[in-house]
């Protein structure tokens, strides 16, 4: 079993502009997932919830987009992009996770993203979302045991690693 899965895995690889937009599909999915939570069960993302929407919009973007590139330079800067990009998603996503495993003693809903950004310079907005609010330590939903963030995490994490690896592929030819 183990070796049918590394064999598909080296044949997936070979085949970057597939994998590429396999990447951007589920980022899609992902966010269509996002929307349904929010607008259909009623859940309202947080301030870092919403950075990793964008976070996952950009990892979408750069993988559809160089999925279409036929260069091997061009699908190695678009790795690489993805990958800084990925890297920051998970950054985001495991501070979340952080702050919801150790909630802060005092906990305040502040300001939603939007009435940040309307109201702050962005040089207050930014550690003012990494802080994370009241809403970024709730838990709404789980699925195995792991939050959103959680999952997010994970997602993010692998898709900078599908990213590297496609990178340094393209570089070596």
């Amino acid at each position: 079993m183990f070796h049918w899965f590394v064999n598909e895995a080296r044949r997936a690889l070979g085949a970057p502009r597939k994998v590429l937009a396999l990447v951007a599909a589920v980022c899609v999915g992902m966010l269509a997932f996002g929307l349904y939570l929010q607008h259909v069960v009623g859940l309202e993302p947080c301030p870092m919830c919403i950075v990793q929407r964008y976070a996952l919009v950009l990892v979408a973007l750069i993988a559809g987009i160089t999925a279409i590139a036929r260069s091997p330079r061009l699908l190695a800067a678009g790795s690489g992009l993805m990958v800084l990009v990925s890297g920051f998603g998970a950054f985001v996503a495991a501070r979340q996770s952080w702050l919801q495993w150790n909630p802060p003693e005092v906990a305040s809903c502040g300001r939603d993203f939007y009435g940040m950004i309307e109201t702050f310079p962005l040089q207050r907005v930014i550690p003012m979302i990494f802080r994370g609010s009241g809403d970024c330590t709730k838990i709404d939903w789980t699925f195995l045991g792991a939050s959103i963030a959680n999952w997010s995490f994970l997602w993010f994490a692998f898709f900078a690693l599908v990213g590297l690896v496609l990178a340094v592929r393209q570089l070596r030819r």
